[in-house]
């Protein structure tokens, strides 16, 4: 299979599990949004994620200091959450925090569709 191909249905999978993952979270919390804000939030956070990731990823290999990179888009992908969901900073923390254990759980179970961002 072309590897790009093979990418995308991987992304597009991934997509869809961090999405199932954030729709399950916020119905927990009560949240009234549906599965097309949950899909979007996948989708966004996965592009701030990387952009962040790509950006100071790479300026931080010289100082060895990447997992600053890994925070900085992880709080892109909180203050996305926030917007997009219309809540408070305490409740993103805490769905944040709550889908990012689910998340590590099935990427856990299921590597070889490691979700992508901060998922």
């Amino acid at each position: 299979m072309d590897p790009i191909i093979e990418t995308a249905i991987i992304f597009v999978i991934s997509l869809l599990i961090s999405a199932i993952i954030i729709y399950i979270v916020t119905k927990i919390f009560r949240e009234t949004e549906g599965f097309g804000t949950a899909l979007l939030a996948a989708f966004v956070g996965a592009i701030i994620y990387t952009a962040v990731y790509y950006i100071f990823g790479s300026i931080s290999e010289l100082a060895d200091i990447r997992w600053l990179a890994s925070i900085l888009g992880g709080l892109g992908w909180l203050i996305a959450l926030r917007f997009l969901y219309s809540i408070g900073w305490l409740k993103a923390i805490g769905l944040a925090v709550i889908i990012w254990v689910i998340s590590a759980i099935v990427g856990y179970f299921l590597p070889t569709l490691s979700v992508t961002g901060p998922l």
